[in-house]
């Protein structure tokens, strides 16, 4: 299932002016209402995936004593034998790619840092958190919607036994938040409120089979430079997308891409990128999952561009 490594992007890199992918046709509007709702659906992802991941737990797929603390509800939801194996088959791939990249010598760094895309609830950083033997140091960044990180920061408020895996380096509990609860800071874990598509231009294109939408990002959001602060673009670095940039329209995928790849870390700097989303749609399975997907009004914008692993292999080429 794993690689046998990571690659280092900056090593793949054939210059910096390939464009990222283009729109077509004629753009057409959409009203600030749809925006949000089309948001709130894609949110939302993360509650299922949270309670996927609590079913896989409980039947014994997988060990992880986090996962019900991030499950609203009763949480007894079992899900079908197929969603098990994929939740087993998914987080144990990743796993082991991400326990290699914090167990590989690095040179003269003082420590590792993971970024990781989209995280909503997942509760690897407190997995990674409780290994023994312990990695060696790193630093764990989560970039979401501000609607989720402030639902995490609730539940972690909650926990001590979350609380008590936030620690310096001395082992003492410490870490800050923001006066509106949806940002978390401390000197090994940080979860950032933040959007991803404000790193393309104020206006990106959105594909489907059949239209062009153009969305608007909401002009209230913060500086990149002042949210990304807390990220160290000198330390090697693991990029983590686990189904987060599929939700994206191509143009704003890419320029997520290029940004972390191209602008925000020197060539200097050992760079990877763990990404997981779905292919092939072309196929019976393919086809019943979009069709699915379709039905709760969740479309993987980025899914018929990057369709295939040529496809995917490509544009981290760029």
């Amino acid at each position: 299932m794993a690689a046998p490594q990571i690659p280092n992007l900056n090593t793949l890199k054939r210059g910096s002016g390939r464009p990222f992918g283009r729109g077509h046709g004629a753009p057409s509007s959409t009203s600030e209402e749809d925006y949000a709702a089309k948001d709130k659906i894609v949110q939302q992802t993360d509650q299922d995936a949270s309670v996927s991941r609590l079913s896989a737990v409980e039947l014994g797929y997988l060990d992880d004593p986090f996962a019900k603390l991030f499950v609203s509800g009763n949480g007894n939801q079992r899900r079908f034998p197929i969603i098990n194996r994929g939740t087993y088959v998914r987080t144990t791939a990743i796993d082991n790619l991400v326990h290699r990249f914090l167990s590989s010598p690095s040179s003269s760094a003082p420590r590792k840092q993971i970024i990781s895309f989209g995280a909503g609830s997942d509760t690897r950083f407190f997995r990674l958190r409780t290994r023994t033997p312990p990695f060696p140091a790193f630093t764990y960044h989560e970039l979401d919607f501000a609607s989720n990180t402030a639902q995490k920061i609730a539940t972690i408020a909650r926990s001590p036994a979350l609380r008590a895996l936030i620690i310096n380096d001395n082992g003492e509990e410490k870490y800050t938040t923001s006066e509106d609860l949806t940002a978390l800071s401390s000197p090994h874990y940080n979860i950032i409120p933040f959007d991803l598509r404000t790193l393309s231009s104020t206006t990106a294109t959105d594909d489907d089979a059949t239209t062009t939408t153009t969305t608007t990002i909401p002009p209230t959001l913060p500086p990149v430079a002042a949210a990304l602060a807390r990220i160290d673009p000198s330390l090697p670095t693991l990029l983590l997308s686990e189904c987060c940039l599929v939700y994206l329209s191509p143009p704003h995928a890419d320029a997520t891409v290029r940004h972390f790849t191209h602008t925000l870390f020197p060539p200097s700097t050992p760079l990877g990128l763990i990404l997981y989303e779905p292919i092939n749609p072309s196929t019976a399975f393919g086809k019943v999952m979009v069709a699915n997907l379709a039905a709760r009004g969740i479309v993987l914008q980025t899914l018929r561009k990057y369709g295939s692993e040529e496809a995917q292999a490509e544009r981290l080429r760029g």
